[in-house]
């Protein structure tokens, strides 16, 4: 799992707007690569448009959402039967949720543990998503770089907020959160609107040498998935 900038660096997301004291591949300097425009309107938004719901991409056998679950909980418990093996979790622990620290109990069924999209699909869908063809929204959805196991309550209060309308509670995983952000929308061509820049600029000013996370998977599905 994505993890996040020591307290002892500053990570509190609350530093100055000026990117002062960016190094050279940081998540910070990045800021700076991406487009900066207004927000588009939100017309013809609909789930769909990325494709069905944890597609497998990655031609695994297992959807997204048990990947992502795989990746981020321990303790981690399988469904045995059938064709699923070690593919469809059941049980685990998120020890911690990233958004608030606390540790969080996912069972099947009745689960507190949503995967929350960094950059929100709605989001992206008003900074250039629209314009994309249905492989790279597919992609887009389903890639892990994008992707985190978190508690469910922050997450759904988050909606389709950016960095300048939501930040997670724990102000020690904001450096990592932002990065993220910024790793997304830099690999897929996502824009951010001026007050989004700021408020990236601001929360990665506290911790300057940050990286960016890799993300390897590709920007195209594989052309058997499709979106409407």
């Amino acid at each position: 799992m994505l993890t996040g900038c020591g307290l002892g660096t500053g990570d509190t997301g609350e530093g100055g707007a000026t990117g002062a004291g960016a190094t050279a591949g940081s998540a910070l300097a990045a800021v700076d690569t991406l487009t900066v425009k207004g927000r588009a309107p939100k017309t013809g938004y609909d789930r769909g448009r990325f494709g069905s719901a944890w597609a497998d991409t990655d031609s695994n056998g297992c959807p997204t959402r048990d990947d992502i679950l795989k990746r981020d909980l321990t303790d981690v418990t399988y469904q045995r039967s059938g064709q699923d093996g070690e593919c469809r979790v059941v049980s685990g622990r998120l020890a911690p949720d990233p958004y608030t620290g606390r540790d969080v109990t996912f069972r099947r069924g009745r689960s507190q543990v949503d995967i929350d999209h960094l950059v929100a699909l709605s989001d992206a869908w008003q900074k250039g998503a629209a314009r994309w063809a249905p492989g790279k929204r597919i992609a887009f959805a389903n890639d892990p770089l994008n992707l985190v196991a978190v508690d469910a309550g922050p997450n759904r209060s988050k909606g389709d907020g950016d960095t300048a309308t939501w930040l997670p509670p724990n102000k020690g995983y904001r450096c990592t959160y932002v990065a993220g952000q910024v790793a997304v929308k830099k690999k897929y061509g996502v824009w951010v609107t001026a007050a989004e820049r700021d408020a990236m600029k601001k929360v990665l000013s506290t911790c300057p040498t940050k990286k960016l996370p890799p993300g390897p998977a590709p920007t195209t599905a594989p052309p058997r998935f499709h979106a409407r």
